[in-house]
Order: structure tokens, then C-alpha cells, then sequence
């Protein structure tokens, strides 16, 4: 018996009126894995393979703004969000490319705060450059959906009012003025998400927001994803989208989102 098969079998079945969520996965930097304290990089050659994982069973990779619309109009089958976080210039060399080779599509969450900076927050990692403005908007042009991590990486449950209004407001003003498109989404750093954060984001105007955990604040603006590593190879991914459900199950009718019932319809 496959090991999918055998572990399915074990996972307990929900309620029929609990809708499985969107599986979405999280990335970060895709470049050389030799110095990796906080786990947050996989390599080209792992990263293709993934790829590949999705492409041989029939899945295909997309932005979060094209997943949550595909939900809504119950199109959704099949479909994967794919985000990547903080803005590392290395998405353009590294990931672009395989990303158009398989024709998928992905979420780049950015910082207009840091561009052309580093990431100064991870004090005990190796510095990696940031994306530059004029590379933002190569990559929205690429077909990539742009959205924001805030305006320099700060966790917005400990920040003031006025910080969190720019880490919001301003962020998504200023990607807008970059790109010349609306920047819908918004991924809350370190994944820390509350109430009041959640409704600062709402009133900056997203469309909707990722988290990483959020447990009782699961809905539109703070969907669940799927940390996915360097350590992932294809039965690691195939148990985590098999667990996903269980983890993060949640009644669908509880999360309305302006693109429709956006948390439910998992692939």
C-alpha cells in the first residue's frame, strides 16, 4: 500500500460541514542552503523538485490573489498558492525562471521600506540582499502578484498605532505607486497576527492576508500556509498536504472574504 494511501487512512475525517483550507505554501529565499539558521532557504535543485512534485500529480502553482478568485468562481481544483516572504532578491534569479518554466505563478510578498536593503531582522543569519524597485516591478511584469509584508519587517501586534498604520497603510501606497497595479494582499512578519492588526490591514484596504498558524484568527485575513524547507522531498510534501486539512480545518461559513468563501476548496 502507498505510504499517501496508508497514511489517509489514519487521519481522521472531519465534519461534513467542514470544508478542507486552501493549501498554500510558504517560501522564502531560494539560493544556497550552507548557512540557514532560521530554515528559511531551500536550494534551486530542491526547489525544482518540488516543482516537479506539484507538476506530476497534476497540480499547479498560482498567486494568492488567482487562488482565492478561482475559489470563489469553484475553479480551485488542483490549484496551490505559492508566497514567498521578505522580499529576497534571489526570487529572481533563482525562482522566476522555474517558476515560468513549469508556467506557475507565485505571491511575492515585498518591503517598499528595505528595497535594495538586507535582512537587518535576522541578526543571527547570513545578510541576503532585498529587492530593489526596479526589480519589484520586473517581476510583477513577469506575471508575479506583488503584495506586502509591511513597510520594514516589525511584528505589528508590539508596534503603535502610527507605526501600524504605515506598516499597513503606507506600504500598500507605495507598492501601488511602484507597480502601477493594486496590490491586494498583505503577509504579516513573523507571522504574528491579532485582532488589532488584522484590523488594520482591513482598513488599509487588502483584499486579504496570510499568516502562518493563526488558530481562532483562521479567515480571509489570516489564512493558514505550509512552511515548506530545504528538508522537504516528496514524501514530506505529500504527508503536509495530507495533514494540512486536519491541522487547519475550520467551518467555511464563518470566513466571508470580498473574493467569496476564500478558505475553503483545498486541491
Amino acid at each position: 500500500m502507498p505510504a499517501a494511501t496508508a497514511l489517509r487512512r489514519l487521519l481522521p475525517k472531519p465534519p461534513l460541514w467542514v470544508k478542507p483550507p486552501l493549501w498554500v505554501a510558504m517560501y522564502h529565499s531560494i539560493t544556497d542552503t550552507a548557512d540557514d539558521p532560521y530554515r528559511v532557504t531551500v536550494s534551486p535543485v530542491r526547489f525544482a523538485r518540488q516543482l516537479h512534485w506539484l507538476g506530476d500529480r497534476g497540480l499547479r502553482g498560482v498567486s494568492v490573489r488567482e487562488l482565492l478568485a478561482a475559489t470563489t468562481e469553484g475553479r480551485a481544483k488542483g490549484l496551490v498558492g505559492l508566497t514567498f516572504d521578505d522580499g529576497y532578491a534571489d526570487f529572481l534569479d533563482s525562482a522566476l525562471p522555474l517558476l515560468r518554466r513549469h508556467g506557475f505563478t507565485a505571491t511575492v510578498y515585498v518591503l517598499p521600506g528595505r528595497l535594495g536593503g538586507e535582512n537587518a531582522w535576522d541578526t543571527a543569519g547570513p545578510r541576503k540582499s532585498l529587492l530593489s524597485e526596479d526589480q519589484i516591478v520586473r517581476i510583477a511584469e513577469a506575471g508575479m502578484e506583488i503584495g506586502s509584508h509591511g513597510l520594514t519587517h516589525v511584528a505589528l501586534p508590539e508596534v503603535d498605532d502610527a507605526v501600524l498604520a504605515a506598516e499597513t497603510r503606507e506600504s500598500r501606497v507605495l507598492l501601488e505607486d511602484m507597480t502601477g497595479g493594486p496590490v491586494d494582499g498583505f503577509c504579516y512578519p513573523y507571522g504574528k497576527v491579532d485582532p488589532r492588526a488584522i484590523h488594520a490591514v482591513r482598513k488599509a484596504g487588502y483584499r486579504y492576508a496570510c499568516a502562518i498558524d493563526p488558530g481562532p484568527h483562521t479567515g480571509a485575513y489570516a489564512l493558514p500556509r505550509v512552511h515548506i524547507g530545504e528538508d522537504d522531498t516528496s514524501w514530506r510534501l505529500t504527508a503536509k498536504r495530507l495533514l494540512h486539512p486536519v491541522r487547519r480545518r475550520h467551518p467555511a461559513d464563518l470566513f466571508p472574504t470580498p473574493y467569496g468563501p476564500a478558505v475553503v476548496g483545498a486541491p
